[in-house]
């Protein structure tokens, strides 16, 4: 079976709720990272095979399938289809797989597997919200609910069940969120987030444009504190966790470009890592939030490798008890972590994130000299995938 390789990766830097990517119809953010894997690949657009996008809040500006959609957008040709994935939060993250899936197969040579999420156009809960006001019904089925009687899913109590569950406390998670800050502030100041950002134009909700360029990932604290972290209010009485200590809702998208050898043989590029691994598994949906730990678990038994061999994690901060307890799990090394901080502190654009997270690890990996990297995520429904890259 033929090799997956990665040859471009980029994302957008994020944007806050109503923030400077708040003007942005998704289609075209999205547009503006695919046009940049292309550029940063020399790939000619008509030699992209498809684009697989993943995309929670299939909505709105984010329906009638919003990957065609940015190809309708960008400078692909007519002739490059798209298809559009919800994994929940590891949905671009599946995309990746499903497009590495694809090269590795020999039934395509080249297709771009990224993510977009306009958490300000298309909020959260949107295409739930939506449908039960019109009285269409909800997605729980009458077989679900006898599955699982009287349980109402939720991310919140799974984050609180897993902080009660590995014993970590308040001021644990409020320290890690401190971190989280502290380590994407330290890129953002020496640069490490430079070669993946894709520069777009500020363009705020009422459609003016800021006369600059959107560079800096918005969420990032620069004056966050102890203190400030600690202060924020619980989000369920008697918990633990708090929006300081959760992802922040953001705007983005992100992307990486696919090839197999046919595929770099006419590029005649260098690429920059391999699909060494991907696995998805599924767990719990009640505690929801656990499946990265024995999903990495597995990922590295299949793989044949020991946690010790993987040089930097990406594990989405969806909730700071979330990494906290995988670290725990995996006995794993705290200072390979999310090094250039995480989704507490750079944002988490649903969609966007599995993609965004990989690109930050392929450059990170890069500017370390490091060889093994492993992304996971949790999803809802309980759902991890993991991925595991060798940096070329």
């Amino acid at each position: 079976m033929a090799e997956a390789y990665i040859v471009a990766a980029a994302r957008t830097a994020g944007g806050r709720r109503g923030g400077k990517l708040a003007g942005w119809h998704p289609a075209d953010l999205a547009a503006q990272v695919i046009d940049a894997l292309v550029a940063r690949s020399g790939i000619d657009p008509a030699a992209v095979e498809d684009v697989i996008l993943g995309c929670v809040s299939q909505v709105g500006e984010q329906a009638t399938n919003i990957a065609r959609n940015a190809v309708l957008a960008s400078k692909l040709p007519e002739s490059v289809p798209g298809t559009s994935v919800d994994r929940q939060c590891g949905s671009s993250q599946q995309a990746l797989h499903f497009a590495a899936q694809a090269v590795m197969s020999g039934a395509m040579d080249a297709v771009i597997a990224g993510g977009v999420e306009s958490m300000t156009r298309v909020p959260m809960f949107t295409p739930n919200v939506l449908p039960a006001k019109a009285g269409l019904g909800t997605y729980m089925s009458p077989a679900m609910k006898a599955r699982y009687p009287g349980v109402e899913f939720s991310q919140f109590t799974g984050a609180e069940m897993i902080a009660k569950n590995y014993g970590i406390e308040k001021s644990a998670l409020d320290r890690y969120a401190l971190e989280s800050h502290h380590r994407a502030i330290a890129a953002t100041r020496v640069g490490a987030f430079d070669d993946e950002i894709v520069p777009v134009d500020v363009l705020l909700a009422d459609g003016t444009r800021g006369g600059e360029q959107h560079t800096v990932d918005e969420g990032i604290r620069f004056d966050a504190t102890l203190e400030s972290i600690a202060a924020v209010k619980l989000i369920a009485e008697g918990g633990r966790c708090t929006a300081a200590t959760a992802s922040q809702i953001c705007d983005g998208a992100s992307g990486v470009l696919v090839v197999n050898e046919r595929g770099l043989k006419a590029l005649g590029v260098k690429p920059l890592a391999r699909i060494h691994h991907m696995s998805v598994m599924g767990h719990d949906p009640v505690i929801m939030l656990e499946a990265p730990l024995p999903a990495t678990q597995r990922a590295l038994q299949k793989a044949g490798m020991k946690i010790g061999d993987i040089d930097l994690y990406e594990v989405n901060e969806a909730f700071a008890p979330v990494p906290i307890a995988w670290l725990q799990a995996l006995d794993a090394d705290p200072s390979r972590l999310n090094v250039n901080g995480g989704a507490i502190a750079l944002g988490h654009p649903l969609g966007a994130s599995g993609t965004k997270l990989m690109t930050t690890l392929i450059h990170a990996l890069a500017k370390r000299g490091k060889r093994y990297g492993l992304q996971t995520m949790c999803e809802g429904g309980g759902m991890a995938n993991v991925t595991i890259i060798e940096r070329l």
